[in-house]
């Protein structure tokens, strides 16, 4: 059974707002069920082991989706989810993806984190497929190859926009505005329509540009480790 690593974020506040963050459930949720339904097994990691915090704003209104539903309703999922490995104590090289979901609290603690950056790395240098969606590609900027080169550096990528972080008031709070990173280390950074689904692969990178587009980002993750979808 070919196996995918979930690396989620621990960080639980918002700058200095005071307000909770942490993952965002569909970004979690959509790519568990379409890879599992696919016959893959998902294990689950993040910076600091445990319990990661999920923000409570993605399990409300219209964020509140079926596939996070049914993540909340699997008890085999939430247990793994309540008992994640921390990110230096993980083996990646039975990994055939490596995946970064997002949740704004993925950009104090990922881009940080010695730890992602040689998982990534290493997961890259042995083929698997590295991908991330929203705030997750906040993680790749930690990730250095052997030759000193970003990971993202001269690769299409996509990510969270400026204008979406600016839509929701969140641009003076966040430590930097993710687009800009991206293109700073050389990323070929490309967009679609702020909130609709946008998704890219170059060669096994593999990013989303928001929460809309965290399913057709399992979809091409599993295109690019050379299977597809049960759907």
């Amino acid at each position: 059974m070919p196996k995918a690593l979930f690396i989620l974020t621990s960080h639980d506040r918002l700058g200095d707002t005071g307000k909770p963050t942490g993952f965002y459930w569909e970004e979690v949720a959509a790519p568990y069920w379409i890879l599992s339904d696919a016959g893959w097994q998902v294990e689950i990691a993040s910076i600091q082991g445990g319990k990661p915090p999920a923000d409570p704003s993605s399990e409300e209104g219209d964020a509140m989706t079926d596939e996070v539903r049914r993540l909340m309703a699997d008890e085999a999922a939430m247990n793994k989810l309540a008992h994640t490995q921390k990110v230096d104590e993980v083996d990646v090289s039975g990994c055939d993806i490596v995946y970064l979901p997002g949740g704004h609290g993925t950009m104090w603690d990922l881009p940080k984190s010695e730890a992602l950056g040689r998982v990534l790395a290493e997961a890259w240098e042995k083929g698997a497929v590295v991908g991330a969606v929203c705030h997750g590609p906040a993680g790749l900027l930690s990730a250095r190859l052997p030759s000193g080169d970003p990971l993202v550096h001269g690769r299409r990528v996509a990510g969270f926009t400026n204008s979406e972080e600016d839509a929701v008031g969140l641009s003076d709070a966040v430590p930097f505005m993710l687009e800009d990173e991206l293109k700073a280390q050389g990323g070929k950074h490309e967009k679609g329509p702020d909130w609709a689904p946008f998704a890219l692969a170059d060669g096994k990178l593999v990013t989303g540009q928001n929460p809309a587009s965290s399913a057709e980002v399992a979809r091409l993750m599993l295109k690019a480790a050379g299977q597809s979808d049960a759907g």
